[in-house]
């Protein structure tokens, strides 16, 4: 049994995403980040980052005491290699994945989060911040649409795998985003399909009662007026 520390936003839908589609056993351990619960003493020690996801599993390859995994990209790569799916066995195919997966972990889910912040949540309207992510949102978008192009199935080839369930859910949020999807005619219709995939449903709607209610200013402090001194004081926190 794999524990998933979890709240449902694109980082979470990859996990959920992940272990739906090898069938593992897992069980939701909800993190409400609205309400700080990523600062708990006991979610420091699984993630030290102060970010969900996080899975702790109970069965690791080998026996032993349980493993603890923090960061989406991280998570993946272990699932994949714990069952021995969509993470390609040659050399080749498996760095084509790996390449498409850190390019998402460092460029479109980083300047897509920024993109939402200025677009969503700021306080204030900032055209330049807005611009800057826009376009740079747009140009990933671009880049993502020519390599769709190229393989003419999935990210990195001809085989799904960790790399697809790590960037749909970032481009499953193209409507918030403003991103006009139907210029980038390669990755709409990648989209189209993993929409289709049973798994990649049940992932994203796991947990989706969570998700109920809006952003109110309790909320906005825990996700957006984090320091390195809230995690002192969540690290010194008493119980």
């Amino acid at each position: 049994m794999i524990d998933l520390h979890y709240w449902p936003t694109p980082n979470g839908w990859k996990v959920s995403i992940m272990l739906e589609e090898c069938g593992l056993p897992y069980t939701i351990k909800p993190v409400n980040i609205g309400r700080g619960e990523q600062f708990s003493p006991e979610f420091l020690t699984l993630s030290p980052n102060n970010r969900m996801p996080a899975i702790v599993d109970h069965d690791p390859p080998g026996g032993g005491t349980p493993v603890s995994v923090f960061e989406s990209g991280a998570i993946l790569i272990y699932l994949a290699e714990k069952t021995g799916r969509f993470l390609g066995q040659d050399l080749r195919s498996r760095v084509a994945t790996l390449q498409w997966l850190m390019w998402q972990m460092g460029g479109l889910g980083p300047m897509a989060g920024q993109n939402g912040h200025f677009l969503l949540y700021a306080p204030d309207k900032i055209p330049y911040a807005i611009e800057r992510y826009a376009k740079e949102v747009n140009r990933l978008y671009g880049v993502l649409d020519g390599q769709l192009q190229r393989t003419e199935a999935f990210v990195a080839g001809a085989d799904y795998s960790i790399a697809d369930m790590a960037i749909f859910p970032w481009v499953r949020i193209w409507k918030a985003q403003q991103v006009p999807l139907d210029d980038f005619v390669h990755v709409k219709a990648w989209h189209d399909a993993m929409r289709q995939r049973p798994a990649v449903r049940r992932g994203i709607d796991a947990g989706k009662e969570l998700r109920a209610g809006g952003l109110d200013d309790e909320a906005r402090k825990a996700l957006f007026g984090q320091t390195a001194q809230t995690l002192r004081d969540a690290v010194h926190k008493t119980p």
